[in-house]
């Protein structure tokens, strides 16, 4: 029986789509591939495969499960399975480096970055931005990991050289210009099918917490925008939301092969937009969602079975 199979490294974040897939009668299987074994002598099962593996997994002891994957997805499109975010979509998702090129390539602007591998290249690259705040992030990151804002050099140096350093799982660090918004808050825009579902602002005025989905909670010395704001939902879907940098988006995505994603960016205080992350495993809040009754998991889940009746 063809089925939609699952790949992915985190039940918690999986199982919003699989409720939805049992309500509307999807056969499905998931594929956790924190572990495992590929036989390539054999053919993959009939069906469709999407996969949600995380840039983060190692923060949850997975710590090979996106290399794995890589593998796996490798096979699935060389025997001509449908394969929905695939090979090229994980290589956006594990690398900050390669989704800020491919923004670029389309138009869309990024905040100023520089790539540096040993702490001695993370105070080199700092210089850049004498004079002006900037802040630290990982190149394979998810949930925040390594984000911190900076006001001068030596704030960093002491970080740098002190035993709180925070070691990339790749080795790479991201130092980035600091985009000075009016407002604590981003704009995260989410894609379903490779077409635009909505639009959510995220308020970041009690730190860079973005994952809708996840409980991970970073502090205001690592909040990239804004002060502190009067108490209000963090997850807010944004009714009628429409800016031209959907379209440069949906063409990043269509090139890429990348069918499901959430886009996120900043203005600054002239209205200017950065965008700074593609997240290929997105998820959904769901207080935003029933508010303005736009479910991201169904929309999912319906695409999924759309495609899945089309195998013959």
């Amino acid at each position: 029986m063809k089925k939609v199979y699952i790949i992915h490294e985190n039940n918690e974040w999986t199982v919003h789509l699989t409720k939805r897939l049992d309500e509307l009668e999807v056969p499905y299987e998931e594929w956790h591939l924190d572990d495992g074994r590929l036989d390539l002598s054999k053919e993959p099962p009939e069906g469709i495969f999407y996969s949600r593996m995380s840039a983060s997994s190692h923060a949850r002891g997975h710590r090979f499960a996106p290399e794995f994957t890589g593998q796996v997805l490798a096979w699935l499109e060389r025997n001509g399975r449908q394969v929905f975010n695939g090979t090229r979509a994980l290589q956006l998702e594990v690398s900050k480096i390669i989704q800020y090129l491919e923004l670029n390539k389309f138009g869309v602007r990024t905040p100023t970055t520089i790539a540096a591998v040993s702490r001695e290249q993370i105070l080199e690259a700092a210089k850049e931005f004498a004079g002006n705040a900037f802040i630290t992030k990982h190149n394979r990151a998810g949930k925040g990991l390594g984000v911190q804002l900076f006001q001068t050099f030596d704030a960093l140096k002491i970080y740098v050289e002190g035993p709180e350093f925070e070691e990339p799982v790749d080795g790479i660090t991201l130092i980035q210009e600091y985009i000075q918004s009016p407002e604590s808050y981003i704009t995260r825009c989410e894609f379903v099918g490779g077409q635009f579902v909505y639009a959510v602002k995220v308020d970041t005025s009690e730190g860079f917490q973005l994952c809708p989905a996840d409980a991970c909670q970073i502090g205001d010395l690592f909040c990239p925008v804004g002060e502190e704001v009067e108490e209000k939902p963090k997850f807010q879907i944004i009714e009628g939301f429409n800016d031209s940098i959907i379209e440069k988006y949906q063409q990043v995505l269509k090139e890429n092969q990348i069918q499901v994603a959430g886009i996120e960016f900043i203005r600054n205080a002239e209205g200017e937009i950065f965008t700074y992350d593609i997240n290929t495993n997105t998820n959904y809040n769901s207080d935003a969602e029933a508010k303005a009754e736009k479910f991201g998991m169904l929309y999912l889940a319906k695409f999924l079975k759309d495609e899945l009746n089309k195998i013959v």
